[in-house]
């Protein structure tokens, strides 16, 4: 019988792979884990942790402002981007710190290297060019944000990694993008008071969420003051004579900012990584291809998290170690469960979602109800701010099963995360009418909406 020097070699320290380097220690592996960079992975040192930081910073312009209706006079008051990175800073270095005393607990080796493939079992440590062989290789390297170097000036752009980084505050900064990262990012800059535009090539922010999301955070956005441009993108960034930079749009608009921000998709980290010398699966985009229980096409190496391009989304990553402990190590075959997955989109108010939006449940199902309320939430009241939530949830007539629900408000990320168990366990409306609101909360909308809107039939509103 072969002897290896591991019986687990996990290549990449985010969530999904320490959560897996740690189970398996824990059991009495033998098991290695490499990080190149720092272990937390992109959510927790250069994603979703500081990005959320960031948002509660940027939310507190607001907060003074509402305070004064509700009887309060805030003094001066000034913003330090230093203080803040600095805090930050502080933060992630305490979570990284938990992570790595998660493995060394359970008896992980850490290996402070980047790793790559070197042939059958075989993983070469660069820091040192030694090889050591593991009786199962595991690769959670994540991705990185798509640089697009073929577009001119590419390399006097920033992407959402440098923003957690920025000496200064820019004045003034121009966001490429239309998804979640783009989105979020024009809220931060635009509540600490920065001058934001974002550029959209496509009809609408947020492709793939529900139309009514996507339409009214649009709306509140610009009503906060963010230029919104929709159908263009930036195609040459050039420096210009100021010391600023210049960005051209394909319909020939020009914006002299401080930054520009490249937020158009990301890349799986598999460059190199040596997966083509033992015939490891690629797809088109780089991703490595698995099957449902996250094994590739090489019988001793699996993947998970961001380097599948299944789903982009720490849980999922951590969700598909879970499940590749009980596949491999506890001989109980478990497939990760993608479906119904609750997400939230950290914007300025923020969107909760859990199921199908509108347009692809109208494919699916043949008849719907649609149950739609837009409301001034409470809190502006005293205020006086101009906001509206919105909340939607999507029936399919036939059995009255609620397949979609979608909230834009203070705390949709929290509200989507408990109602996801509810659509999880296959509630219908009628499960939803019959629980009693908990008044006065913004929530007890979701089970007061009884009659619906409108109803979609073969894809058509009647």
């Amino acid at each position: 019988m072969t002897r290896y020097d591991f019986d687990l070699f996990v290549i990449g320290g985010g969530s999904g792979g320490v959560r897996a380097a740690r189970l398996a220690a824990a059991m009495g592996k033998r098991v290695a884990i490499a990080e190149e960079y720092r272990f937390g992975g992109t959510c927790v040192i250069r994603g979703c942790v500081p990005k959320k930081l960031f948002v509660y910073a940027s939310q507190f312009p607001e907060h003074f402002e509402d305070a004064a209706g509700y009887g309060w006079t805030v003094g001066e008051r000034s913003f330090s981007w230093p203080a803040l990175i600095a805090a930050k800073d502080r933060e992630i270095d305490r979570l990284e710190g938990l992570y790595r005393k998660g493995l060394e607990t359970n008896g992980a080796e850490i290996l402070e290297t980047r790793a790559e493939i070197a042939g059958d079992h075989r993983i070469r440590l660069l820091s040192s060019g030694q090889e050591v062989t593991a009786e199962k290789i595991l690769v959670a390297v994540g991705g990185h944000p798509n640089p697009h170097p073929e577009m001119p000036g590419s390399e006097l752009c920033i992407s959402s990694n440098e923003a957690f980084h920025l000496e200064e505050l820019p004045k003034s900064i121009a966001i490429t993008g239309g998804g979640y990262i783009a989105v979020e990012f024009a809220n931060i800059f635009a509540g600490l008071g920065v001058e934001t535009t974002l550029i959209y090539r496509g009809e609408e922010i947020l492709r793939g969420f529900d139309m009514d999301m996507r339409v009214n955070l649009r709306e509140a956005m610009e009503k906060k003051g963010i230029q919104v441009i929709c159908r263009d993108t930036i195609v040459e960034v050039a420096q210009a004579a100021d010391g600023r930079l210049k960005a051209q749009t394909h319909n020939g608009h020009v914006f002299n900012v401080d930054k520009v921000m490249m937020a158009l998709g990301r890349q799986p980290n598999t460059n190199g990584l040596g997966l083509e010398s033992v015939g490891v699966e690629l797809d088109a985009k780089g991703a490595i291809k698995v099957d449902d229980y996250s094994r590739t096409n090489v019988d001793y190496i699996w993947a998970l998290g961001d380097v599948t391009d299944r789903v982009q989304l720490t849980p999922v990553a951590i969700h598909e170690a879970m499940c590749f402990i009980e596949t491999e190590y506890k001989d109980n075959p478990t497939k990760p469960d993608h479906d119904l997955i609750a997400t939230a989109v950290f914007s300025q108010p923020e969107i909760g979602t859990v199921g199908l939006p509108e347009h692809v449940a109208a494919e699916r199902y043949e008849e719907l109800e649609v149950y739609l309320a837009k409301f001034r939430p409470m809190k502006a009241t005293l205020s006086g701010r101009d906001e509206r939530t919105v909340m939607k949830l999507i029936v399919n007539a036939a059995d009255r099963k609620v397949v979609g629900a979608h909230i834009l408000g203070h705390e949709a990320g929290e509200m989507a995360q408990l109602i996801g168990i509810a659509l999880k366990g296959g509630c219908t409306k009628d499960d939803f009418d019959r629980t009693m609101a908990v008044h006065p909360t913004a929530s007890e909308e979701l089970v007061t909406m009884y009659q619906p809107s409108y109803r979609v039939k073969n894809g058509e509103r009647v």
